[in-house]
């Protein structure tokens, strides 16, 4: 079976534009709102996200990145240890709303992990989860605040997000296994 594509550059702009909308709304502006993108491509859908709430509010949120290699459960799986990268959150968290995003959310895991990481960091008064795609499937009683597009996938399919940034075009493509 031939893999699907779901979105591509233009609805994926659309989303991103809705999503900091309802950031917008639901934190009254952006005032005490920070973002931090999970690397690699919740990096750059955080990067958008805090261009678009420059261009509507007239003012940048402070942004950050997390790598959250060693916060993962499954490390003593792993048969080679995985690429730390470097994480950034060069602000305090303490009484911030963050704006934690992520390009797809499946079991749980990642979020969990990112939660904890941020937690490292100081004592937000919320995290809120962003991301570009709800896969289902869960693992661990995590939801997205904000989810771009639900899909009901397979166990077995495969959701890829494609940006410019690293892939040189916007697109998601749900593979079949």
């Amino acid at each position: 079976m031939a893999d699907k594509v779901v979105m591509d550059s233009d609805s994926i702009n659309r989303t991103i534009s809705r999503i900091v909308n309802q950031i917008l709304e639901r934190n009254n502006g952006a005032a005490d709102v920070v973002i931090v993108g999970i690397r690699t491509r919740g990096v750059h859908i955080a990067t958008r996200i805090a261009n678009e709430i420059e261009k509507l509010e007239g003012i940048r949120p402070e942004m950050g990145t997390l790598d959250i290699t060693l916060y993962r459960d499954d490390l003593r799986q792993k048969t080679e240890w995985p690429k730390v990268e470097k994480t950034e959150v060069p602000f305090d968290l303490d009484v911030k709303k963050v704006i934690l995003v992520d390009d797809v959310i499946f079991t749980g895991r990642t979020t969990r992990a990112a939660i904890e990481a941020i937690m490292d960091f100081g004592r937000p008064s919320s995290i809120q989860v962003v991301t570009l795609i709800d896969r289902g499937h869960r693992e661990l009683p995590i939801q997205p605040d904000y989810a771009g597009l639900k899909l009901n996938t397979l166990s077995s399919e495969t959701v890829r997000v494609h940006l410019k940034e690293t892939d040189g075009k916007d697109e998601v493509v749900v593979v079949k296994q």
